[in-house]
């Protein structure tokens, strides 16, 4: 095989690629995802410390709601901050690249993502109701790493060792509750920005 024949097949697997994959992810977008996360965790751990409550001996805190509602307050903005900063910085490699955003991989990755992530939603609003607040945080975990494998067939592949990992510590979470807020950074925090540095390496 010649080296047109070759490059004609490579530009023939990238038109393949684009077409069936959401490309446009940026590995920026984790790392500031991650940023998001660490910096709600830790304040999140300071809410309970300036309520009189020490998260690590597994105290109980629910039958304080403004605490709860300030938690709740916390885990928005971080999904608000995370939501923006991935939507940027998509848009931002996008135009770099001159790669379309809403195609039909686009809509089948965010399809197949939001199904656990809505699933997940409904099923964390239950246990909030019922009080249940130690197993929120391993619950967002699983649900999260259910959703990033269930989307990997439309993005980079490399995305499912992230969500192989978010159910590692998921299921770990489970055994010992009362590190849950710590398992949370880890995850969507630590991990994140792992994740982000090493994709904007590999697909800079």
């Amino acid at each position: 095989m010649n080296q047109k024949q070759q490059e004609d097949l490579s530009h023939i697997r990238s038109m393949m690629e684009r077409s069936s994959r959401f490309i446009s992810l940026s590995g920026l977008s984790g790392v500031f995802a991650g940023l998001s996360a660490l910096i709600g965790g830790l304040y999140a751990y300071q809410l309970f410390e300036a309520n009189g409550i020490s998260y690590l001996d597994g105290n109980s805190y629910q039958d304080n709601s403004d605490l709860v509602r300030k938690l709740f307050f916390t885990a928005s903005i971080v999904l608000f901050s995370a939501l923006t900063f991935g939507t940027f910085f998509t848009w931002r490699k996008s135009r770099k690249y001159n790669l379309p955003i809403w195609t039909t991989a686009t809509k089948n990755m965010l399809f197949n993502l939001g199904i656990p992530l809505c699933v997940g939603a409904v099923f964390c609003l239950a246990l909030l109701s019922y009080k249940s607040y130690f197993l929120i945080a391993p619950s967002t975990l699983l649900f999260y790493g259910l959703a990033l494998i269930n989307a990997e067939k439309y993005t980079f592949s490399d995305i499912k060792y992230l969500g192989f990992c978010e159910l590692v510590l998921g299921c770990i979470s489970l055994f010992y509750l009362e590190y849950g807020l710590i398992f949370w950074i880890i995850g969507f925090g630590l991990l994140h920005i792992l994740y982000g540095i090493m994709m904007f390496k590999k697909y800079k």
